[in-house]
């Protein structure tokens, strides 16, 4: 995991920022908080299809994937046969698909479509 951990810091997602003009030049948000677009698509609000189509067409795009075995049930491992490194890989791809920042333990258990 020192690896993924020594990619993950230097790779990062540029995130869009919004803020809020003609009302005082207050910043959106509590405390001063920026409002960050996580969307690829600029969509609010994505329904949890949409999110499952994004995940399986990300799983499916990867070189080492047969993408006729890609279900939502499909465990990276045991099923399409995916090491830890393979593991590390989609997991960036995911953050780049929507924009975000997983953290790292949450990444690390991230081994199946069913866990996200």
């Amino acid at each position: 995991m020192a690896l993924r951990a020594a990619i993950l810091r230097h790779v990062r997602v540029p995130v869009k920022t919004l803020t809020l003009t003609g009302r005082k030049s207050q910043p959106w948000g509590p405390n001063g908080a920026s409002l960050r677009f996580l969307s690829s698509h600029g969509d609010d609000h994505l329904s949890k299809d949409e999110v499952i189509e994004r995940v399986l067409s990300v799983i499916k795009s990867f070189p080492k994937v047969d993408p006729s075995q890609v279900t939502p049930d499909v465990h990276f491992q045991k099923d399409l046969g995916l090491d830890s490194l393979d593991n590390v890989e989609i997991v960036m791809a995911l953050e780049e698909e929507f924009k975000l920042e997983i953290p790292d333990k949450e990444a690390d258990k991230i081994d199946s479509i069913g866990y996200l």
